[in-house]
């Protein structure tokens, strides 16, 4: 359906669902806002809503109208199990305030005598839902999470319920305690079952009561690490899966928390927790149609998919995927497993009957909705907005694959198959063969075998990277900075030094990476320019200045001290003429923008040179050196011995 522009109804006229269908809008047509939409269990009635008033539709065999409820302001609906009630829950508005009193915004409407039989406030439309007996005998309502109360109905569903005198009730005894949430079990003979979260150190718990008796329970399970469960029933009534989750991982391994699967059994009143193989969350559990297994889909991705009997027993595992979403066929023929929401969308049909023999595979990418069709031939997949808001539309696959039918629309905020009893189609024990496909698929269908034609076309080769791309040379050539360095040092090219590059006495120093041939480089104006100012200023230096001249400073003194003074004065031209290391442009031979590991070296150590000239110099002035710079003094001739076997020349 179509939300707040139409609602229509797709009919088939035979199983085959091939060319023979036909769209049914409901006259009058919808045009307003529609908030909710859905059939009932047995696919008798369509109800919709509009801002004033809740339509039912018979579809028995066309959408014509059945009643209209004027009722403003209804948010949601519900069925129940046999379709004679429907559930309307409206918008809650406070009549006094200073009691508290709100309006009774939760109506059950009797279907058949057109009438309204109870009604109750409830002012949050999390959980508002009562929940019925399958055969409509009981229904059940949510007093402050403490109280469970249930309804008898009259068998003719005319009387009206006095929702302040319940038939049977279900009370926790601790005042401090409350159950989070609670579900009744499908079947002739129903049961209860509460879920009460862990508080103050006290585990959970899943507690299985016979109605009425709820006295003492059935079936129990009491564990750690449950801030909430979900409770899912096999179709009999038999056996609970519990499926228990916190938003807090305490191993930090997980960003969706810990997930944890207990089995409970009301035939023998046994319980466990499930074994899993793998660490990481549970996906999805669902229970066969013929309640004698489930499945679960667990795990990092790529995940697992494993089967188990009713009594928790492992029996099958399909390989590692990354899949999140089972589904078993109404006849549970087939199961569906499938990776959707922020998975690529890739499908799986399974042959439960023929030892899980894989039927085919196909691509359902952006899906929101994935459903069988009641007849369990075909999968109903459909892209809803607001979801996604691009690509709305459905599909129908046949089981073995085939695209059959597919429609866009512009917005599509909800679709389903109309449920129908299974006696009404043959047995499936062996799949037909997929009916001619609709010519809804035709372009579709081009367009994706082109794409998957293309990417088999495509030559499959090593990887390259972008600036190797193009360029016509073999991906096996070298393309990292080592490799070209190491061929052009075997080439015997090395590229010139950059500017300002370490001088010695006036004369520029070329240094070589060993094992290439040197390579003479033109002295350019600024270079020589440079130079001519460093020999004048080095002759003035070396020159004799008047006796004592305080201007002449160590230099100019006479004995020892003067020998020490100029050789530190020529130590230190030299070491000034190194590369300096807070200047990478002023170190040696640069291959590819790199220097060399040798440059590295050199720099290190004329860096350690330089250290040892100052504290020579300190040492010359009179200044006690402590026993560690004295040792640095001492391996002078040794870092300069290193020095000329790495090439380097003063």
């Amino acid at each position: 359906m179509s939300k707040s522009t139409e609602l229509f109804c797709r009919f088939p006229k035979s199983v085959e669902l091939i060319q023979d269908f036909e769209d049914i809008t409901p006259s009058p047509k919808a045009l307003a806002e529609c908030r909710a939409a859905l059939y009932s269990s047995n696919g008798r009635f369509f109800a919709y809503t509009q801002p004033d008033e809740v339509v039912i539709l018979d579809t028995s065999s066309q959408a014509k109208l059945y009643h209209k409820i004027d009722m403003p302001e209804v948010f949601d609906i519900n069925f129940s199990p046999m379709g004679t009630y429907l559930c309307l829950w409206c918008k809650p508005v406070q009549l006094n305030k200073e009691n508290g009193t709100w309006n009774d915004n939760l109506k059950i409407f009797n279907v058949n005598t057109k009438s309204i039989i109870s009604e109750w406030s409830v002012r949050h439309q999390n959980g508002w839902k009562p929940q019925f007996t399958s055969t409509e005998t009981l229904f059940s309502r949510s007093v402050n999470n403490r109280e469970i109360q249930f309804f008898e109905i009259d068998p003719q569903g005319s009387s009206l319920i006095n929702i302040n005198q319940p038939t049977y009730k279900y009370k926790i005894d601790d005042s401090k305690v409350t159950f989070q949430n609670f579900q009744i079990s499908p079947g002739k003979n129903p049961s209860l079952a509460v879920f009460i979260p862990e508080k103050s150190g006290k585990p959970a718990s899943v507690l299985i009561y016979n109605i009425p008796n709820f006295n003492q329970p059935i079936c129990s399970k009491n564990f750690f690490k449950a801030e909430r469960c979900q409770l899912k029933w096999n179709s009999l009534g038999t056996a609970l899966l519990a499926l228990s989750s916190t938003d807090h991982d305490t191993s930090n391994k997980s960003y969706y928390g810990e997930t944890n699967l207990y089995l409970l059994g009301i035939a023998g009143s046994y319980d466990s927790r499930i074994d899993l193989q793998r660490e990481g969350p549970i996906h999805d559990i669902t229970w066969s149609p013929t309640a004698r297994e489930f499945a679960v889909s667990y795990g990092y991705m790529p995940s697992e998919t494993t089967f188990f009997d009713a009594r928790g027993n492992a029996i099958h595992s399909l390989p590692t995927a990354a899949r999140n979403t089972i589904l078993y066929s109404p006849q549970a023929k087939f199961v569906l497993v499938a990776g959707f929401g922020n998975l690529q969308g890739t499908v799986d049909v399974y042959d439960r009957q023929n030892k899980f023999s894989k039927v085919v595979t196909f691509e359902a990418s952006n899906t929101s909705v994935c459903e069988w069709s009641p007849c369990g031939r075909f999968i109903l997949t459909a892209t809803t907005s607001p979801r996604l808001r691009v690509d709305n539309g459905l599909k129908v696959w046949h089981a073995s694959g085939k695209l059959i039918f597919l429609k866009e629309f512009p917005e599509l905020y909800s679709i389903g198959w109309k449920p129908q009893d299974l006696t009404l189609f043959s047995a499936l024990r062996t799949l037909e063969p997929a009916p001619e496909a609709h010519v809804s698929t035709t372009e579709y269908t081009a367009k994706r075998d082109a794409v998957a034609s293309a990417a088999a076309k495509k030559p499959a080769g090593a990887y390259r990277p972008p600036h190797a791309r193009g360029n016509g040379t073999s991906s096996a050539q070298s393309t990292t900075l080592y490799q070209k360095e190491l061929e052009n040092s075997m080439k015997g090219v090395t590229p010139p030094p950059p500017p300002g590059f370490a001088r010695n006495g006036g004369a520029a120093r070329q240094r070589t990476i060993p094992g290439a041939a040197p390579v003479a480089e033109k002295e350019s104006k600024a270079a020589a320019k440079n130079r001519k100012k460093r020999e004048s200023k080095k002759g003035k230096e070396q020159s004799p200045g008047p006796a004592n001249g305080p201007a002449n400073g160590p230099a100019a003194t006479t004995g020892p001290a003067a020998t020490v003074g100029t050789s530190q004065t020529q130590e230190s031209a030299a070491t000034n003429s190194a590369p300096s290391d807070e200047n990478p442009s002023s170190g040696g031979a640069v291959i590819g923008g790199v220097a060399s590991l040798e440059e590295k070296k050199i720099r290190s150590l004329l860096k350690k040179l330089r250290a040892i000239e100052q504290l020579k110099m300190k040492q010359a002035g009179g200044e006690t050196l402590e026993d560690t710079q004295v040792i640095k003094i001492s391996k002078e001739d040794e870092i300069r011995n290193e020095l000329q076997t790495l090439g380097w020349n003063e």
